[in-house]
């Protein structure tokens, strides 16, 4: 491993963005220069680390030869172009954005598929799943020896920061209008969203599906290759400002062992068991880098059901936790 190597964020003063640069700190990766990189109005504002305030450079002016390794926390079309941009120069990447996929790269979780890293041809550049999809993976891949899943159906209850920061102002705006009898103007949702529940996450398509249900169904089949016949995924959206909650119910080839399935659980670095329990947003995840499995049955009247409820802090653990496990397996071998 180098003694250090100099790195861009892309979207440093998104939510993502932000909780990269905590982890970096926190994780003492082996920062050398940070570059902090961000678009429009967000360029100029400062972020700290490591005692220091960074002033964060505008994006449209960044010679990526300055690092051999970028993370892209941002639109997929910002990111497509910097991505682009960050090869030409020789310099890595790790995509948050799903736009790596859309050019042929497939998503890689370090608890799923870290193999794929084997010997990379560098430039790198590497899809981060979803969050969401990282989070239904990661018990996934806790649980593939001991059951065999032929069908997977997911329900997600996201929180308003799958919208960004964007959705967190939206349900606090809301939510300080409808507490002071103001009358309430939805802006970035088309309905009124703070003390409701929505039944999908941003626009669907005409099978009426939503581009993050889609982006979650595709990464899940990359993921696990046996799913691809029989996956069902549904986003919806919670009141809440932060953290994922999702429930699964697995169909698999043979009986469930509950005793099983928890050793496995139990035994997987990354994820915390509550037994004769249930995990919450609030109470167990929001600040961990721990996902929370709880409620564990079979079915009702199928013992080769799987049913179980994950709690999980989305922007931290789900994206930017995950993208910085990515970045540490590539420079301990290969950078």
């Amino acid at each position: 491993m180098p003694e250090t190597i100099d790195i861009a964020v892309v979207g440093a003063t998104g939510l993502v963005g932000e909780a990269l640069v905590e982890l970096l700190q926190e994780r003492d990766f082996p920062v050398g220069t940070l570059y902090l990189l961000a678009t429009g109005e967000s360029a100029g504002k400062s972020v700290a680390f490591r005692g220091r305030n960074l002033r964060v450079g505008n994006l449209s002016d960044f010679d990526f030869a300055k690092v051999r390794l970028a993370f892209l926390s941002t639109t997929a079309d910002v990111a497509q172009a910097s991505a682009e941009q960050a090869m030409a120069a020789g310099c890595s990447v790790i995509d948050l954005s799903g736009a790596s996929q859309g050019a042929g790269g497939l998503p890689v979780l370090p608890a799923a598929n870290a193999e794929l890293l084997a010997q990379p041809s560098l430039p790198v550049r590497i899809s981060a799943p979803c969050a969401p999809a990282a989070e239904v993976a990661e018990v996934l891949a806790a649980l593939r020896n001991v059951l065999k899943v032929r069908q997977l159906s997911v329900t997600a209850c996201l929180s308003a920061s799958v919208l960004g920061r964007e959705g967190v102002q939206e349900l606090a705006r809301q939510t300080a209008e409808l507490l002071n009898a103001r009358p309430l103007e939805p802006k970035l949702v088309d309905r009124q969203y703070a003390f409701n529940m929505l039944a999908q996450v941003g626009a669907v398509d005409e099978q009426g599906y939503s581009a993050l249900e889609r982006r979650m169904a595709r990464e899940l089949s990359a993921l696990f290759p046996a799913l691809r016949e029989g996956l069902s995924v549904t986003c919806s959206l919670a009141p809440v400002f932060f953290g994922d909650v999702l429930m699964l119910s697995l169909k698999t080839e043979g009986p469930v062992s509950l005793e099983a399935v928890r050793a496995a659980l139990e035994a997987s670095e990354g994820i915390e068991q509550l037994e004769d329990d249930y995990p919450t947003v609030i109470g167990d995840a929001l600040g961990q880098d721990t996902l929370y499995v709880g409620r564990l049955r079979t079915g009702l009247t199928d013992s080769c059901e799987l049913n179980l409820w994950i709690a999980s802090d989305n922007v931290r653990k789900g994206a930017a936790l995950n993208a910085v496990n990515l970045a540490e397996l590539l420079i301990k071998h290969y950078l």
